[in-house]
């Protein structure tokens, strides 16, 4: 919250000094639309309310953005003598530029109420695969064996994953499955591995994600895409932030099933992932959006947006374009 206030301070700044700014957003949750209904974390339960109408939806969402007062925010625009331009952990946040959401229409389409102003880039991809060698040892183990189930927490809930790797080799155990768990910590190592399960500290997913059977995520919106990308069917976790509202969104799609990090168990995970691997409906939806985004350039395409920014600016060598993002 700290670290998102201290962005909106810039972008008052910004304002203040006439600089041409664009915004980015990295997830469809930032725009809290009623048309497509966010799922907080913790608040899964919203999503049972759509059925109600986007009429419903936004005297709802009102009422909820309310609670969130940015003060200190609000306090420094009223100090510098700036008009309102709304509140920055909301409709603040975005340019009255252009606002680029760093996502596919695949994966969610442009609402009525997103900021009229807003182009969809598709994802951005990187995962370091330029950067990272797969190590030989990983490269024996996918040669020698069935696809394996990938268990991934991403780069920030793999700081609290507890139990997560522990619950997932024995729920591959129980499937008599293969794994490779991507830990991100020694701390996560776990104690002793059994046969046909092997952990490593990071693997570029683009390497690996490809060649597995099923992939287990916490549903970051960088992994999230990655695990789109691949191809295969996923398994979502969420432990917080915008994970919950992208693991309905993959649901959506057909790829993925969700279960709640509250219910990590061993047999239940199991339970899912039999379903996922079971059930051919989930690989079919998985290829298919695959080759959709593979057809996408996002970052092209938010490079192009960004120079007609620019050349649409007056007095451009004297001006600075800003990008912001959560």
């Amino acid at each position: 919250m700290a670290a998102s206030l201290f962005a909106k301070t810039f972008l008052i700044l910004g304002f203040q000094l006439a600089v041409t700014w664009i915004s980015t957003v990295l997830a469809p949750l930032s725009f809290f639309s009623a048309y497509d209904p966010p799922v907080p974390p913790f608040w899964q339960w919203t999503r049972k309310l759509s059925v109600l109408g986007p009429e419903f939806m936004g005297f709802f969402l009102n009422l909820m953005k309310r609670s969130y007062k940015a003060k200190v925010v609000t306090e420094f625009r009223d100090e510098l003598g700036l008009s309102d331009a709304g509140n920055p952990m909301f409709e603040g946040q975005h340019s009255p530029a252009r606002v680029l959401a760093l996502f596919s229409e695949v994966f969610a389409q442009p609402q009525p109420d997103w900021p009229k102003q807003t182009e969809v880039t598709g994802f951005c991809f990187y995962d370091g695969h330029h950067e990272t060698t797969v190590p030989p040892a990983l490269l024996r183990f996918l040669e020698n064996g069935a696809p394996p189930i990938v268990f991934t927490l991403g780069s920030s809930a793999v700081w609290v994953a507890r139990d997560f790797f522990r619950e997932s080799i024995e729920a591959a155990k129980r499937l008599g499955r293969r794994a490779v768990l991507l830990i991100g910590d020694d701390r996560n190592m776990p104690h002793a591995l059994p046969e046909g399960i092997i952990a490593l500290d990071y693997v570029p997913y683009q390497s690996l994600l490809p060649k597995a059977a099923a992939v287990v995520h916490h549903g970051g919106v960088g992994t999230t895409s990655q695990g789109l990308l691949a191809g295969v069917p996923t398994l979502i976790v969420p432990f917080a932030f915008d994970q919950s509202d992208n693991a309905e969104h993959a649901y959506k799609l057909g790829t993925s099933r969700t279960l709640y990090r509250k219910n990590y168990f061993a047999p239940r995970v199991a339970d899912e992932l039999h379903e996922l691997l079971r059930q051919p409906s989930y690989a079919r939806c998985a290829l298919a959006v695959s080759r959709r985004l593979q057809a996408e350039d996002g970052p092209g395409r938010a490079a192009d947006l960004i120079e007609q920014v620019l050349s649409e600016t007056p007095n451009k060598t004297e001006e600075l374009a800003y990008a912001s993002g959560d």
